[in-house]
């Protein structure tokens, strides 16, 4: 089996694990830390010790550090302000481990598209519930949804839409 096949396998594989991901946050508002964590591991492995990784250990590691505290420090913020939490930290574990196997410089990208996605999938939502704002609201479906296109299409904010939006 050559490199360009094993990396597809890798890619295949990684889609399943978050395709579940969003599945079990959809229907249960919970990313399980059975399944996060060890992404968060076996994506700085995979890039460690992979003949084509995705990114360098340092980034990937930064990624897994910057991916978990962008969402810490927002949900530490809305704490603050709210008295409750406003994002789970399971999606702050799943950005995470997109950090850990693509990189800290996916990360902007990945919650630009995560949000976009997120803002029309939360109109929707709320359409089909009635406008009840009190309702929680499952995010990490969309954060799998911009890990995929970051996956599949490294960087397509940065070199397909940024340049026609300037």
């Amino acid at each position: 089996m050559n490199t360009n096949e094993s990396i597809w396998i890798v890619k295949v594989l990684l889609i399943l694990a978050l395709i579940y991901l969003a599945y079990i946050d959809w229907r249960t508002f919970r990313l399980p830390n059975t399944i996060t964590l060890p992404m968060i591991f076996l994506g700085i492995a995979f890039n460690i010790l992979s003949d084509a990784p995705f990114t360098n250990l340092s980034s990937a590691l930064l990624g897994a550090c910057l991916g978990f505290g962008a969402l810490w420090i927002l949900n530490y913020g809305y704490r603050l302000l709210k008295g409750h939490n406003g994002i789970g930290m399971g999606d702050a574990k799943l950005l995470a481990a997109l950090g850990a196997w693509l990189g800290w410089s996916a990360l902007p990208s990945v919650l630009l598209i995560a949000s976009l996605t997120g803002l029309v999938g939360g109109i929707i939502w709320l359409k089909w519930r009635n406008f009840q704002l009190q309702q929680a609201f499952p995010f990490g479906p969309f954060i799998v949804i911009a890990g995929i296109i970051e996956l599949l299409w490294p960087q397509f904010i940065p070199t397909l839409i940024l340049p026609k939006l300037i």
